[in-house]
């Protein structure tokens, strides 16, 4: 299939009018997503994981979930790649969009065979996380310097119609799993993909289509390599190739499990390892490469090596905010599910507790903006890109105060309504819009020309990388030493994990405030 050719749109000032097959596509995919995401965990628990012991279920279906995000996550890395060197951001999406569509059928036709199903939570882990970076910067690349004002509303309305397919997706699935079975509870999520796909090669005529970058002797990798293998002439010292090295041989070791935490927990620490090693040694020695390339190449690379940084103190709250659709249904499993909602009794299914969330942020996104945001200014408070992104973390924290708070009263053998869940919920979306919601410009806008498809990557890395941290954890205390530990506190298991990740995120939002303060704000919107 061969891509539409790349047009020059004259700008109007005026909002694209392609934006709406952008918008409807992703309203379309993520229910999709969400809608098999939802009811992911306590199918493994109830169906596909039946043949192990009842008290391994549990534990076992949290780590094939989060292995699954991390896998949705860390595919980003390829999508952007490709994109940003091949075939551009529209091809790259269609192609891996029908990848996607197999792993949906897949989850639908093998619902007992582990294998089958696996290979459709890779099917859908690549086609997923490969487009992921992919739509936001597209939709990005539709403005230009005369209307980027509108991409604010725009990308809020992206961010409002992915919880608007979520609401639906997480209200229902769970119904059709419980009733009709999980062939049609996965079969429908893959029809609503077919439809994203659809919907979005049919704006392939109205598109602005920026081509691949060339293959340039000064990106960011050939800057990097400069950086540090460069000698400084005055004391021939390369202190920061020895933290690449370093950092490299950690990779290594964890590659081969000495830590025997298992390939995925191995695989991920060794790419943050490399990642993050890299990284300091070229800011390191940065100027170094002054000279060899251009002064433009040299300060985009430290643009984004800064950019890095922010995403990295980020990671903390996706740990915390992608346990709501694991260790939150397991704690609301153990609640009384029936509810009193204006003189009906209705029996909530844990799952569909997840219908708070993006409820939630269809309602709290133009309370922000309509209200919040307006009346903090009229105190002289600028609600600045990093200022709401400091603030969604602690807010993320307050939540898993909240839930930990919940967890010791199911612990002492005091009957709780999964009502009280809209508390921590309600303290989490927060989080989530002024986190999310927020990055998603916050990566679009500060990434040059050449790398946006890789930093919107770079961007959803930070959530295997707080994936990674749930991982870790959770094989951390199932060490007998660690659990006796915990328990000879009084404190049970989960709780004591609950206010773990709450002081986590704490001091994840402490250092993100911080940083945030020196941080300049860029504008790579497109000329």
């Amino acid at each position: 299939m061969t891509s539409p050719a790349t047009t020059a749109v004259k700008s109007t000032g005026r909002m694209p009018p392609q934006i709406p097959y952008i918008i409807a596509n992703e309203g379309c995919e993520r229910f999709s997503f969400y809608g098999m995401r939802n009811i992911l965990t306590p199918f493994l628990i109830s169906t596909l994981l039946i043949f192990l012991p009842e008290n391994m279920r549990t534990g076992e279906a949290k780590d094939v979930f989060h292995t699954f995000v991390i896998g949705v996550y860390f595919f980003p890395l390829l999508g952007g790649w490709l994109a940003d060197r091949f075939f551009g951001k529209y091809n790259t999406i269609l192609w891996l969009s029908l990848v996607y569509c197999a792993g949906h059928a897949c989850l639908a036709i093998f619902e007992d065979n582990v294998k089958g199903f696996y290979f459709g939570l890779f099917l859908i882990a690549l086609g997923s996380g490969g487009i992921k970076p992919l739509v936001s910067s597209f939709m990005g690349d539709q403005f230009d310097q005369t209307n980027k004002d509108k991409a604010k509303i725009v990308f809020d309305a992206f961010y409002w119609i992915i919880n608007f397919g979520s609401f639906f997706a997480s209200l229902l699935m769970p119904l059709f799993l419980r009733d009709y079975g999980p062939a049609v509870a996965f079969g429908i999520p893959g029809i609503l993909m077919f439809i994203a796909t659809l919907v979005f090669w049919s704006g392939r005529k109205k598109y602005v289509n920026v081509p691949p970058a060339p293959r340039d002797p000064h990106s960011f990798l050939r800057v990097v390599r400069t950086a540090l293998l460069a000698r400084d002439s005055a004391s021939q010292g390369r202190p920061g190739l020895a933290v690449a090295v370093a950092g490299l041989v950690g990779a290594f070791a964890s590659l081969l499990q000495i830590p025997n935490w298992g390939f995925v927990i191995s695989a991920c620490t060794a790419l943050v390892l490399v990642i993050a090693s890299v990284g300091i040694g070229a800011s390191m020695q940065l100027e170094r490469a002054r000279g060899a390339h251009p002064d433009v190449a040299v300060d985009g690379v430290r643009a984004v090596l800064r950019i890095l940084i922010v995403f990295a103190l980020v990671t903390p709250f996706w740990s915390l905010f992608d346990q709501k659709a694991s260790t939150w249904i397991v704690q609301a499993g153990a609640m009384t599910t029936q509810v009193d909602f204006l003189g009906m009794n209705l029996n909530v299914l844990p799952a569909q507790m997840q219908a708070l969330n993006p409820l939630l942020v269809m309602l709290l996104i133009p309370f922000n903006n309509i209200v919040l945001f307006p009346l903090l200014r009229k105190m002289g408070l600028e609600p600045t890109a990093m200022r709401r992104m400091t603030a969604g973390i602690a807010f993320s924290a307050l939540a898993w105060i909240a839930v930990g708070w919940l967890q010791l009263q199911l612990d002492a053998g005091d009957a709780v309504s999964i009502a009280w869940q809209i508390l921590p919920y309600a303290l989490l979306t927060l989080g989530e819009v002024l986190v999310s919601a927020t990055g998603l410009e916050f990566a679009y806008s500060q990434a040059p020309a050449a790398m946006k498809g890789v930093i919107m990557a770079l961007w959803s890395l930070a959530v295997t990388v707080g994936n990674l941290w749930v991982l870790i954890v959770n094989a951390g205390v199932k060490n007998e030493g660690v659990i006796a530990n915990i328990e000879s506190s009084g404190m049970g298991l989960m709780a004591f994990q609950m206010f773990f990740y709450a002081g986590f995120a704490m001091v994840a939002a402490l250092a993100f405030g911080l940083y945030a303060r020196r941080y300049k704000m860029v504008d790579h919107y497109r000329a």
